[in-house]
């Protein structure tokens, strides 16, 4: 299984800056080890306010007792908490073979509601459209991964990890998908975290730190 966790860490008040960089060297040590394991894919920054520590991680294990094992092997554990959104499997995710080296990659929640009356062989089109639409972006490199969160019967929504050159030209492509009326969005720009695991496997984007 995958799984998005958001971790957000509090310094204690007082904590000098030897302290803190010390174990920030440990936790950039343990997180390749966990990627050399298979269990870290992927660690991301959102935009941050001033002061605040917070990291968006892709993770794979087991269940969710060797997640929590992974997570609590993590030296920042001690200042950290974790939230853990499971994630399944998306019929139209790309499976990230590949992407580009430049511009922007962006987390994405889209929730789809299929306005009450329409039709079972619209939405059934719609859906469809949007499947071929799905593979054509992946195959442009827009579109990295897709999975499926889960949702209320009358609802479906997903979490896509994106790319695109800047904020503008990934809101036309999310606008020109077939679902895009039937959808709320919400878009993460992501910046690059020096110890994601993404950056051994792509030259010219460094070493981990």
């Amino acid at each position: 299984m995958e799984f998005l966790v958001t971790m957000t860490t509090h310094v204690p008040e007082g904590t000098t800056t030897d302290a803190i960089d010390e174990i920030r060297a440990r936790e950039a040590m343990r997180a390749k080890e966990l990627a050399d394991e298979g269990a870290l894919l992927r660690l991301w920054r959102p935009p941050l306010r001033p002061g605040e520590w917070r990291t968006l991680g892709l993770l794979a294990a087991t269940d969710a007792q060797t997640l929590e094992e992974a997570l609590a092997s993590m030296p920042l554990r001690v200042w950290r908490t974790d939230e853990v959104t499971p994630l399944m499997a998306h019929p139209n995710d790309p499976a990230l073979a590949a992407r580009a080296s430049d511009g922007i990659e962006f987390l994405i929640t889209m929730t789809i509601t299929v306005p009450a009356g329409t039709a079972a062989n619209v939405v059934e089109d719609t859906l469809a459209r949007e499947a071929q639409r799905a593979q054509e972006l992946s195959v442009q490199g827009h579109l990295l991964r897709l999975w499926a969160l889960a949702t209320p019967p009358d609802q479906r929504r997903t979490i896509g990890l994106w790319h695109a050159h800047d904020a503008e030209e990934m809101s036309g492509i999310v606008a020109a998908l077939p679902l895009y009326e039937w959808m709320e969005v919400e878009m993460t720009p992501l910046s690059e975290h020096p110890s994601d695991p993404a950056r051994l496997k792509f030259p010219g984007r460094g070493e981990i730190a």
